[in-house]
Parts: structure tokens; C-alpha cells; sequence
């Protein structure tokens, strides 16, 4: 397990509840600065209030798309993600069509996350698929067609829907991406064992809200979603 410098790299310190207030987002962006979080991940209107903060800090700043039911039309994705640029994101989680997916309609899946990466550029897009609504062919195919689409990483939820991160499941992502693409795990991390079991089982990425807790050791109930 790494230590608490290390497993801090790893977090994005997430916040996306809809009544977070800007007292709440500027905890948060404090608490990462302070942490040294890889990011903070925020929904799209804290994007410049949180850049503006962590301007000369190392820390990033991740921006949701299409959060948290992936269903908003392509071009709405693709415009959240250019404004989100605009406004200094750094990396872009966008949830994948879902009902597409449960369609089987592949091509609308492989066609919107494109639009996305190719709108974001040469910044990270991390497709979250929300494994909580897939079986395991679903959640295989979803990460071939991120992968072949553009994208950086893959990603178990949003947190908000159908439960979170469960270890088979970022398991069977690693198997399917391969040992060099990005994995990360989100949704009700909010210890540091279960921050290790999804570490153990493929994730280089963390999403959590209580991440604190999680590379201080400590048990704590998750306010975030």
C-alpha cells in the first residue's frame, strides 16, 4: 500500500453533491492543496473558482461531463467540455451513454466518448461507466470502446448512482485495458483498506470525497453524494 504522500498523488478529492456551497468547494480545494491530491473533481460551474485558487499549486483540476446520468446529447457533452477548458480544467470524467450501452448501440457509445476526447485535446478524459448498472460483457465492451475511442482512463461510477466502486469489477476493467491504461475507481471509497483493495485489484486512480480519512487511516462517513 503506499504511504500517505503517495496515496494522496493518486486521489481526486471530489465534491459533487448538488447543494455544495462555495464554502464547501473552497474546503476542498484547501484541503487538497494542503494534501497535495492529485485533483479536485467538481461539476462545472466550481471549474474557474477552483482553478482560480489553485493556480499556483501543482494540484489539478477535474472537471464532470454529462454527470451524473451520461445522457445529455453529444454535442452538450462536447460543449460542457470545451467550456470546462475554458474555464481551466484540466482533465474531464465524462459518463459514458449508458442507455446507449444497454441498447447496444455501439457506435453511439464509440462516437460519443470520440467527440469528447477530441474536444478535450491533449488533457485526460476518463470514462466512467457506471459498472453498478452493467453486467460484466457490458462493462468489457464499454472499456474496448473507450480505449479504442481515445480516452485515458476508464472509471467505476459516478458515486451518485447504482452504488460504487466494487474490486471484481475494477479487476475485470484491468483485464480488459491492459497494464498500461488508466483505471479508477470511485464511488464509497472512504477507507484506507478499501482504497488498498482497489489498488491491489488494478485502480491508479482513486475518486473519493473523504479522502482525508482514507490516507489518514481513519473511518468516516461519506457526505459527498
Amino acid at each position: 500500500m503506499p504511504a500517505a504522500p503517495q496515496l494522496a498523488s493518486i486521489i481526486d478529492h471530489t465534491l459533487l453533491r448538488a447543494d455544495a456551497n462555495e464554502e464547501e468547494i473552497f474546503a476542498l480545494c484547501r484541503q487538497a492543496k494542503t494534501h497535495k491530491f492529485h485533483s479536485v473533481c467538481v461539476n462545472g460551474m466550481w471549474v474557474k473558482f477552483a482553478r482560480h485558487f489553485l493556480r499556483e499549486t501543482n494540484v489539478k483540476v477535474c472537471a464532470v461531463v454529462g454527470c451524473p446520468l451520461g445522457a445529455a446529447s453529444t454535442a452538450v457533452k462536447v460543449y460542457e467540455t470545451k467550456q470546462a477548458i475554458l474555464d481551466g480544467a484540466d482533465e474531464i470524467d465524462m459518463v459514458m451513454a449508458i442507455g446507449a450501452m444497454k441498447s447496444e448501440n455501439e457506435e453511439y457509445v464509440f462516437d460519443d466518448i470520440k467527440a469528447v476526447t477530441a474536444a478535450a485535446g491533449e488533457r485526460i478524459v476518463k470514462v466512467i461507466l457506471e459498472v453498478g448498472l452493467l453486467d460484466d460483457a457490458e462493462i468489457a465492451r464499454a472499456c474496448e470502446i473507450a480505449v479504442g475511442a481515445g480516452a485515458a482512463f476508464v472509471k467505476t461510477s459516478t458515486g451518485i448512482l447504482a452504488g460504487g466502486a466494487k474490486v471484481d469489477a475494477v479487476q475485470l476493467m484491468r483485464t480488459i485495458v491492459g497494464p498500461h491504461f488508466g483505471v479508477k475507481a470511485s464511488g464509497g471509497i472512504r477507507t484506507q483498506e478499501q482504497a488498498r483493495s482497489m489498488i491491489e485489484a488494478g485502480a491508479t486512480r482513486l475518486g473519493c470525497s473523504q479522502s482525508i480519512a482514507v490516507i489518514m487511516g481513519d473511518e468516516a462517513d461519506d457526505p459527498a453524494y
